[in-house]
């Protein structure tokens, strides 16, 4: 919710989440202002299959349920557990291997 012009503020345990195909679960968008794109995402089944994602722009995240294998092309395996924090450059392939039920919260700036 925006308070005020640039201020942004909402709660981890919000209620207020939209279908997102392209994460395989649910988002919440905490704010799409001056070039950034906050918010949470949340799985609440194992996927059958990997997620595959593209950022257009640097990710940054935070794991606050569940966990994740994230595999790079080209690069590096994460595996990430609640708590773990890691940024990703733009333009990098992935592999999510999720294990629900999963939430995190992201930037892309």
């Amino acid at each position: 919710m925006e308070l005020k012009a640039g201020v942004f503020v909402s709660s981890e345990s919000t209620d207020d989440w939209e279908m997102d195909t392209e994460v395989g679960g649910e988002v919440h968008v905490l704010c799409d202002a001056d070039g950034v794109h906050a918010g949470l995402s949340r799985i609440l089944q194992t996927p059958e299959q990997p997620i595959s994602f593209k950022s257009e722009k640097r990710e940054t995240i935070i794991i606050l349920e569940g966990s994740v294998r994230i595999e790079i092309a080209g690069g590096a395996t994460l595996d990430l557990k609640q708590g773990d924090m890691a940024s990703l450059p733009k333009g990098a392939e992935t592999l999510w291997r999720v294990t629900a039920p999963f939430k995190e919260m992201w930037v892309l700036a």
